[in-house]
């Protein structure tokens, strides 16, 4: 589905009649519903996870919907969407805070004739590094701290949705880093301490299955499994994301989709790639799916080319004809 920004703008503004305060389920699936098809255990679980404050475990392959979720989420509370995207390698400095460095150098220069001052008259080393006692510190607070996903998150002022999208691609170490974030809104930085969250966020995790989440952060979380819509959700799907398909065409095309899914694809398209495909035959003013139109647009569907050739050749049975 969509892919937003680490730190999206604001999300535009609801009108004033629909409730922020979701008392049911069904407030919050209706509201989902402008931008994106909750099933009722979907709305409900992620329901529950605004209300009892915890985060949610969102599992399923890639493309059925786990990050949208988030988005859609964020928009319908009128929360600003805060992302960290996971892979290999990740670590504190690119998911929680940094130093600037380059800023402490410049400070350390300009003030390299105060330093000069204090130390002036010394008898040791040991006497100028205790007037000097403190002055570290001094570069080494927030004035010089550069916030990251996880600490944006954390220290905004108004609650927002944090996405921490496809955990299971992070190393197992990153995992363990998060659970103080998943069980206490709060992380640990050693030169400033322990910074807790005033307005806790939403959590939202998404994983592929790539890798199993340990025992201990799925503790912490709610659960949710996504997977591929039935042909009936996805029909509505395509009618929201796709204004004017035709209904003929729409169900031809669902109908299709679910018959490549069911080969042994090394990927199975996605409902974002069902999406592409349907926008694209509107775009060609397809009214029908022949032969010639499917084999020349496969590409957006299938993204290997033994997917391809695998499903060419299965395009009598899967057309029907």
């Amino acid at each position: 589905m969509s892919v937003s920004p680490a730190t999206s703008p604001a999300p535009p503004t609801l009108p004033s009649h629909l409730p922020r305060d979701y008392h049911t389920p069904d407030d919050l699936r209706r509201v989902l519903g402008a931008t994106y098809l909750a099933d009722e255990r979907t709305a409900l679980v992620t329901w529950l996870a605004i209300k009892m404050k915890r985060p949610l475990l969102v599992e399923g392959p890639a493309g059925v919907g786990k990050t949208d979720l988030a988005r859609a989420a964020s928009e319908a509370l009128g929360r600003r969407l805060v992302r960290l995207q996971c892979y290999e390698g990740l670590d504190e400095s690119k998911a929680l805070y940094e130093w600037d460095y380059t800023k402490q150098i410049l400070y350390a220069e300009l003030l390299r004739d105060t330093a000069i001052e204090r130390a002036a008259n010394v008898r040791s080393l040991a006497e100028a590094v205790d007037r000097l006692a403190g002055a570290d510190e001094a570069f080494f607070s927030e004035r010089f701290l550069l916030a990251r996903p996880l600490l944006t998150a954390l220290q905004s002022e108004d609650p927002v949705v944090l996405l921490v999208d496809e955990v299971d691609r992070a190393d197992p170490e990153f995992e363990a880093f998060l659970l103080e974030v998943l069980a206490e809104n709060q992380v640990t930085i050693p030169e400033l301490g322990t910074i807790r969250a005033s307005a806790p966020p939403l959590v939202v995790l998404t994983t592929n299955g790539t890798r199993d989440m340990t025992d201990a952060l799925r503790r912490r979380c709610l659960h949710l499994f996504l997977d591929y819509p039935p042909p009936s959700r996805e029909l509505r799907i395509l009618e929201l994301r796709v204004p004017g398909i035709g209904k003929a065409l729409a169900e031809r095309l669902v109908a299709f989709v679910a018959g490549l899914r069911a080969l042994d694809l090394r990927k199975r398209p996605s409902i974002s790639e069902t999406i592409d495909w349907a926008r694209a035959l509107t775009l060609l003013g397809a009214s029908a799916l022949s032969p010639e139109v499917v084999t020349e647009t496969l590409g957006l569907l299938l993204k290997y080319e033994e997917d391809r050739e695998r499903a060419e050749a299965a395009l009598p049975k899967l057309l029907g004809s």
